[in-house]
């Protein structure tokens, strides 16, 4: 069984549901945006509230545990009651917590989800230990007996460990899977490359993909139909831009119309697998990365069947409510794609 350790954020997150929220969307010539909005100073009925365990750490290391692989998660939480709904939490998953940490002058982290109507989400979110992890609280040496490394976003001063983890990993011939976040994008594309460079999966959004790039995703006009394209002009150059080493792949996720992957020979366009009922888009993300950097290694590095397995397990994970309740193994994937043998990928 290969060995996997997740470093990444643990948050108790709050879910408000919320029938009455608007959903604008604004368009230009360049770009468009969608706001989730609420009439300014009134108060207003939620339709549904729960709370689950999650954060881009603990989403990745239960899905890769639940994948079949022999996972250990580094994290940082305090000593609080919602430390203690994290941990209860694991009991009933197989991931090593021994290489965490907990300290008790930090607030754990915590997040309220605000739901639309589309199942849609905005998180607000209260960063905590998240954001305090130090280079010296990491136990390199249980990184070194690893197969592969997964790095979820960091944000605060714990996004600085990423470049030294990065190096480490790979001066140990470690598989490096690389889903960054806003901080480290907001840092700018020189200290991007840094770790881009050891990367050997780099999985982004299309949002982060153009804070990144710099390249906007233009709309069809008049002249030019870019819908028209299996991939949009402006994806590929994301794509080609963000892979600075021959042996990566890059993907940029787009959420309800697919995903895109580039391995400096082939584009890769894998559609959304539409079989289940969105109810909540939180963990989907966590869900496809993961899910993409395991089925390559599981699959011997086949990009598009990888890319399938990853839109299966993001969407059985949408259908449910927390960001780990809908995780499913290879081998309930494997069955899904059977039942639905005219869902595939496209190269070009």
């Amino acid at each position: 069984m290969a060995k996997v350790i997740t470093i990444g954020s643990a948050t108790v997150d709050v879910f408000v549901e919320c029938d009455e929220a608007n959903i604008v969307s604004v368009c230009t010539k360049d770009h468009s945006k969608d706001f989730m909005s609420y009439p300014y100073g009134s108060k207003i009925d939620i339709s549904d509230f729960s709370s689950r365990v999650g954060g881009g750490g603990v989403n990745t290391a239960c899905n890769l545990a639940n994948l079949g692989y022999d996972t250990s998660a580094i994290f940082k939480i305090g000593e609080d009651i919602y430390s203690e709904g994290i941990l209860h939490f694991f009991k009933n998953h197989k991931v090593n917590l021994k290489y965490i940490i907990q300290k008790k002058e930090t607030s754990t982290g915590f997040s309220i989800i605000l739901l639309s109507f589309q199942g849609d989400r905005t998180v607000l979110a209260h960063r905590g230990a998240n954001a305090e992890i130090k280079e010296n609280e990491i136990d390199f040496d249980a990184i070194k007996e690893a197969d592969f490394i997964y790095v979820a976003p960091l944000n605060g001063d714990s996004n600085a460990v990423i470049e030294p983890l990065v190096d480490f990993a790979h001066k140990h011939d470690l598989t490096i899977c690389f889903n960054a976040g806003t901080t480290s994008l907001k840092k700018g594309k020189n200290h991007l490359d840094k770790i881009l460079k050891n990367a050997h999966v780099v999985v982004m959004n299309k949002e982060e993909a153009i804070m990144a790039t710099g390249i906007q995703v233009r709309p069809d006009t008049k002249t030019e139909k870019f819908s028209q394209e299996v991939i949009h002009t402006d994806i590929k150059k994301m794509l080609k831009q963000l892979k600075v080493q021959e042996y990566q792949v890059i993907v940029i996720t787009d959420g309800s119309k697919g995903a895109y992957a580039y391995d400096g020979k082939k584009y890769y366009f894998c559609p959304t697998f539409n079989e289940f009922d969105v109810v909540s888009t939180l963990g989907a993300g966590d869900a496809f990365a993961s899910t993409f950097c395991a089925a390559l290694h599981k699959t011997n590095l086949n990009i598009g069947l990888s890319l399938m397995y990853a839109s299966v397990n993001s969407g059985s994970v949408v259908s449910q409510f927390g960001a780990t309740d809908g995780l499913l193994t290879f081998a309930e994937i494997e069955e899904h794609l059977a039942n639905h043998k005219d869902y595939t990928y496209l190269e070009c």
